[in-house]
């Protein structure tokens, strides 16, 4: 039976380079993923791509599981490893829905106004519920309290209504690979992040090195 950390097929994008990794790497960028998303004040871009690759693999593991011979102990094995990455993705699966739900309103306007050649931070399944999960909380509001209010009361500014990520949120991050010099902080004072150091500042400087995987928050 193959251990749960052998090589697979799957394809993971990053930029321009594309690799092949072993399923323990693939788990390891989606444990990472899981963390920067729980974190991180806003919702970040979506990674399909390991939630589809960790399904396929804990699908070849239950397959490896039915194949085994009766008292085979790499079954106990297998299986805590079954819940240990079932967990994981349910838990990144989690983080990123109850953001869609707090931010609705906001997800769907940012959504509007992207540019086609940039990316969506929204997985067509998340835009679709963002929508429906919109309108129901829109229309529940309407029926249980609106409408029962005077005439010139029944009308709501989504201005006052529209739930934003505090992007200026402190956060605790790692630098990863390399020292990161003049990483501009408030447009006026610069700071030279340290290889592999940890740090305790604003959210809005340094997103964008979240994104570049330059740092990750912990």
């Amino acid at each position: 039976m193959a251990e749960s950390s052998a090589s697979i097929e799957h394809v993971i994008s990053d930029d321009s380079d594309m690799e092949h990794m072993t399923a323990a790497e693939v788990l390891a960028k989606l444990e990472e993923a899981w963390l920067n998303e729980k974190f991180a004040p806003e919702l970040l871009e979506c990674r399909t791509e390991l939630v589809e690759c960790m399904l396929d693999q804990i699908a070849e593991m239950n397959k490896n599981i039915e194949k085994a011979k009766k008292g085979d102990f790499r079954v106990t094995i297998h299986r805590i490893e079954i819940d240990r990455v079932r967990y994981v993705l349910s838990s990144y699966l989690r983080e990123r829905l109850q953001k869609v739900e707090k931010f609705a309103e906001h997800l769907i306007e940012e959504e509007g106004k992207r540019l086609p050649d940039t990316a969506s931070k929204l997985s067509p399944e998340e835009l679709q519920y963002a929508i429906e999960y919109h309108k129901s909380i829109d229309a529940h509001f309407k029926q249980v309290a609106l409408r029962h209010m005077p005439p010139n009361l029944q009308s709501v500014d989504t201005k006052d209504t529209l739930v934003k990520p505090n992007l200026d949120h402190f956060v605790f991050l790692r630098v990863n690979e390399r020292t990161l010099d003049d990483v501009d902080i408030d447009g006026i004072e610069t700071l030279t992040l340290d290889n592999h150091s940890q740090y305790v500042m604003r959210y809005r400087p340094i997103a964008h090195l979240l994104e570049n995987n330059a740092v990750s928050l912990i």
